[in-house]
């Protein structure tokens, strides 16, 4: 008897946005390359093609001039060339080794430590509210020796990014919104620049003011355009995977207990939480000729729209891929936060994510102090569910939980 002919899922449908995991298994098995007329885009699903978007050279970031710099300006995510690789060099030391350890190690552990300490005494706390949608924001706020007293604005601004970004159905508030934020943001930010160019001091920012290489340095519009997307992509990203992480041992206690014990395996953990329930699920291309992927062919000029959370699910690439499996042994997290990663949250190649050291680091901080400030941490009985939300980005709603208090 043949069976039913599958029906390609819509990804703006309210079915999608429920669960996308059940439309990813159809995407990879039935339409591996699929042309979405409501987004004029091609979906690739299967990780060999996902993972060929980010490394040939063919699918370039042309499409972030029409859906990054509306809302950023212009940053280094469009460039390409020299032009990329002289900016990458100029703010990527600030993000690994020395730097990361000395500088804004200690400030990821005192924001850390000062969120914890106004709910350990509770025995219940909302992960995601009181935790994970604070926590990232605030340590890149003191990274860039800005006012922690202007939280709730740098919070509106990314979210208001973040929901221009992710705006696939056209909504024209949540474009108005981000369109907002821009000039919000550039009349905070720019005063702030001028002054630390006069008065450097030890933050991020003076860093950035001072980089300079071959005699280029970054100018007042590169260094906004660089803080607006590090809030965005480091808010927004690690706010999200801080509580899928969590709720991800909730659920497998035996890991939760093996994390506890060895807090060597939060990077693993974590590793899995990007492969498995990862904060981004799609990013797009643009190829700069006619190509074929995906059994099919893709014109020049098109948007290919990558689905990173389909990748991370093909049984193609990972042994029973739905199952959360901080052992697996077919993704390395000695590898998972470089451009040798064998999961594709990051991107790969020569956009792969700068920021993938701090959110490491953020998130081995963050996961180890809540599970020594946490005992006993379970899930709250009677309090609903946590369901994951969003469609571009994805996370959980809330995430309560119950404790014995320490003290």
């Amino acid at each position: 008897m043949n069976r039913t002919a599958p029906q390609a899922p819509d990804i703006l449908s309210p079915e999608f946005a429920a669960d996308p995991y059940s439309a990813y298994r159809v995407l990879r098995d039935d339409f591996p390359l699929l042309h979405h007329e409501a987004t004029q885009s091609y979906i690739v699903s299967r990780y060999e093609d996902v993972e060929r978007a980010f490394k040939d050279p063919v699918f370039t970031t042309g499409n972030y001039d029409w859906q990054l710099e509306p809302v950023h300006g212009r940053t280094i995510l469009q460039m390409s060339g020299r032009e990329h690789a002289v900016r990458r060099a100029l703010v990527a030391p600030a993000f690994r080794g020395n730097t990361l350890e000395q500088s804004f190690l200690p400030v990821i552990e005192r924001n850390a430590r000062q969120l914890i300490d106004e709910f350990r005494g509770s025995g219940s706390v909302d992960l995601v509210a009181e935790f994970a949608t604070r926590f990232p924001v605030n340590v890149i706020v003191d990274m860039l020796g800005l006012d922690q007293a202007d939280h709730d604005r740098f919070h509106c601004w990314y979210t208001a990014i973040i929901g221009f970004l992710g705006n696939l159905g056209q909504d024209p508030d949540v474009a108005e919104a981000g369109l907002r934020t821009r000039e919000e943001f550039a009349a905070y930010l720019l005063p702030v620049i001028r002054e630390r160019r006069d008065r450097p001091g030890d933050d991020l920012l003076s860093t950035l003011c001072a980089a300079e290489i071959d005699g280029t340095r970054m100018s007042d519009e590169d260094i906004k355009a660089f803080c607006s997307l590090l809030l965005t992509a480091g808010g927004e990203t690690t706010d999200k995977a801080i509580s899928s992480l969590m709720h991800n041992l909730l659920r497998h206690p035996e890991q939760l207990a093996a994390v506890r014990a060895d807090h060597s395996l939060i990077a693993p953990a974590f590793a899995e939480t990007l492969r498995c329930t990862p904060p981004v699920h799609m990013i797009m291309r643009q190829v700069a000729e006619d190509v074929i992927i995906g059994g099919g062919e893709v014109p020049k000029g098109s948007t290919v729209t990558c689905l990173i959370g389909a990748a991370g699910r093909d049984e193609r690439r990972y042994a029973d891929p739905d199952t959360f499996d901080i052992h697996r042994a077919d993704l390395s997290s000695t590898t998972a936060f470089s451009a040798a990663a064998d999961h594709l949250s990051f991107a790969l190649g020569r956009h792969f994510c700068v920021g993938a050291l701090l959110a490491k680091a953020e998130v081995e901080v963050g996961v180890a102090q809540l599970l020594d400030a946490l005992p006993e941490v379970a899930l709250e009985p009677g309090a609903p569910e946590p369901r994951e939300q969003g469609v571009f980005t994805r996370g959980l709603d809330a995430l309560r939980v119950r404790f014995t208090p320490v003290g």
